[in-house]
């Protein structure tokens, strides 16, 4: 069976969108069963994990003596394997494999860069000054994205692939804007994609972890 890797715990900031949900959801969308290695604190940076991940991150997928890591990889590895996650036709399978890789470069580090100000940063000074130009920069590339989707319900082919998956992951990382939910096309297709039974059952596994590690810490 499938092994991925996991956090056991994160603060509640990160809780849903650990990038173990995209392989979830992925498997859960396939029809393939797994299992977890869950992590405990510090785990992430020994010797032996650093073996299956070498930067220490999660998930990594292990089916049998076969290891990969990043989870863009391993989405369009499992994607390989289920028509519901990539269509058959050649040029759509390389349309799905544009968006998805789209997702990754072009949407996700302006995100990041401005989640990461939010979080980590925001009363320090130069992020204070950095902000606005991270915010218009996140601003510009969604508003790019919102342009491509209006009037469509997925970003490629008329069905739902491996690119939407990967595209909604990255759309629930800035929860501390409205970035997304201000805007009437992304804050559609986000919910359209989160609707599906499958993200609903990755959601709650990786939730049902975090919630059993709280219920043990407040009893200890």
């Amino acid at each position: 069976m499938i092994t991925i890797s996991a956090f056991r715990w994160v603060p509640p900031f990160a809780q849903g969108i650990v990038r173990d949900l995209r392989v979830r959801w992925a498997l859960e969308e396939a029809g393939i069963p797994y299992r977890t290695h869950l992590l405990e604190q510090g785990e992430q940076g020994t010797a032996a994990y650093r073996q299956m991940q070498p930067f220490g991150q999660v998930p990594y997928l292990q089916d049998g003596d076969f290891v990969m890591f990043e989870s863009g990889a391993i989405v369009l590895h499992i994607a390989d394997r289920s028509p519901a996650l990539a269509p058959s036709d050649p040029q759509a399978r390389l349309r799905m494999h544009t968006w998805l890789i789209a997702a990754l470069n072009s949407v996700e580090p302006a995100i990041q860069n401005l989640t990461a100000i939010d979080l980590f940063h925001a009363d320090e000074a130069w992020a204070k000054a950095r902000r606005p130009a991270a915010e218009a920069f996140a601003v510009s590339r969604l508003e790019s994205l919102a342009a491509w989707l209006d009037g469509r319900d997925y970003l490629s082919d008329d069905r739902f692939t491996a690119a939407d998956l990967m595209m909604t992951t990255v759309l629930r990382f800035p929860r501390q804007t409205d970035l997304v939910t201000s805007n009437p096309v992304l804050d559609a297709y986000v919910r359209r994609c989160e609707a599906r039974p499958a993200f609903q059952r990755a959601l709650a596994a990786q939730m049902a972890t975090y919630q059993e590690a709280e219920a043990v810490q407040a009893v200890a």
